[in-house]
């Protein structure tokens, strides 16, 4: 029996992966680009519709970063918007436990949860840096060694939240006039280092008990706070071999919390391009990673890494000869890739080689160094480089990150999706009513 293959859309609107000067690309803002995108995903019979977060416009050498700004409005807002016009499709928003408190978040994903039936998904993140950090009423950020405790603390916290309702609390008998089964219902007490709070949860039960938890990270806490919490996990891993070796290291730290394998399901963000043959897909791949990566774009990302201004530099050209700044990271503000690059130097050293031996010009070598994982092919081709992943346990779906918004999805919904359920591992129809039903999760007792 092959692995029944899990999808998702994610609704792009941080990153450059989108293209917005497409002239397909329509309004990252206006309602009507969400319910299409998700529409199309329900209509596919996708797992769950996803948003990512972003807190505040990042900068680069003092001015907004225009190459990735497409608007990011409220997610619980959009969410609930959704759930009006989708039936099955899960709601996913992601949330960061550095700035919110886990009270008001535990009421807004209960509510959610009971808005759409029970297909609500939270994907937990913590926030890292002061710069996003001066938009909130903490004036800051936490240290890196406190994120990850804050985080665990916010979700035991929103757990005790959720679980301050039972099934069956409410009675709501008009004859007796009695409305809830016990007299603590929602009572709540919580001190720790990160909280002080107590008093009564005003959310019932909802619909999965909990929503389903997601979380994105591939740092060592990362790994082991999802093990530990998470029913999902987003992850970046481009290759077969590293997704493998992923999977295998975040499963195999399942048994010392008492969880099963089938617990936590392992999703990579993907992109992908479609074309009637594999040729006319790759030539329009090239097309795409021009538009994702400009020259622009290019001297941008390799300010990262420099961490100075090469403004004066021709994408067209050979990289700089001058080294890297070292220490605090200060031309690129709000961007958690600055962080993927801890010895600059020696990534300097790496790019260098790679652009000599491959003669790579700067936006060249930031189109090859930049790629995620990426389907490029065929209907045919994709359906099948997708199944063989899901089957060598590189991973238990995707999350598909079309790079036109709304209308990106249309191609894989209509000639990818067909193939995956023709070959047994995509469902035709949905099996249940809640996001945990269509993950395989169990509800929480």
């Amino acid at each position: 029996m092959p692995k029944q293959i899990h999808l998702a859309a994610h609704f792009p609107g941080v990153n450059n992966t989108t293209v917005w000067s497409d002239p397909a690309a329509g309004s990252h803002i206006e309602f009507s680009s969400f319910v299409r995108l998700a529409q199309t995903a329900e209509r596919a019979k996708f797992d769950f519709f996803f948003l990512a977060e972003g807190l505040r416009l990042r900068e680069q050498g003092g001015k907004i970063y225009d190459l990735d700004v497409v608007g990011r409005p409220d997610t619980f807002a959009v969410l609930a918007a959704l759930a009006a016009v989708t039936e099955r499709l899960g709601l996913t928003g992601t949330i960061n436990s550095t700035f919110n408190e886990p009270y008001e978040v535990a009421r807004q994903f209960a509510s959610l949860d009971h808005l759409s039936a029970g297909r609500a998904g939270w994907n937990v993140v913590t926030s890292w840096d002061a710069f996003t950090g001066e938009n909130f009423r903490r004036g800051g950020f936490l240290p890196e060694d406190q994120r990850y405790v804050r985080a665990k603390r916010f979700l035991e916290t929103a757990a005790e939240l959720f679980d301050s309702w039972r099934d069956g609390d409410v009675v709501a008998d008009k004859a007796s006039g009695r409305f809830v089964a016990r007299d603590d219902v929602g009572a709540f007490e919580r001190h720790d280092e990160q909280f002080d709070i107590s008093g009564r949860f005003t959310v019932p039960r909802s619909p999965q008990g909990r929503p389903v938890i997601l979380q994105a990270g591939d740092s060592e806490e990362g790994r082991e706070f999802a093990a530990a919490t998470a029913d999902a996990i987003f992850t970046r891993h481009g290759t077969k071999e590293a997704g493998q070796a992923f999977y295998a290291d975040v499963k195999g730290r399942l048994a010392k919390y008492g969880r099963k394998h089938s617990d936590l399901v392992v999703l990579p963000a993907a992109t992908f391009v479609l074309g009637d043959t594999d040729a006319e897909a790759h030539e329009l791949a090239d097309v795409v990673r021009r538009q994702q990566v400009s020259g622009q774009t290019a001297i941008r990302f390799l300010e990262q890494v420099w961490n100075r201004d090469l403004s004066d530099y021709d994408p067209d050209g050979p990289l700089p000869d001058v080294e890297p700044v070292t220490g605090e990271h200060t031309i690129a503000k709000g961007r958690a890739q600055t962080r993927m690059y801890r010895d600059p130097l020696a990534t300097a050293k790496q790019w260098r080689e790679l652009a000599e031996a491959k003669n790579l010009s700067i936006r060249e070598l930031m189109i090859e160094v930049t790629g995620r994982q990426n389907f490029i092919g065929s209907p045919s081709s994709v359906a099948e480089a997708i199944n063989d992943l899901v089957q060598s346990d590189a991973s238990d779906g995707f999350i598909l990150v079309p790079h036109v918004t709304p209308g990106g999805l249309d191609p894989f919904a209509d000639k990818v999706v067909p193939l995956l359920q023709e070959r047994g591992v995509f469902r035709t129809d949905y099996t249940g009513p809640t996001l945990r039903d269509h993950l395989g999760l169990a509800r929480p007792s």
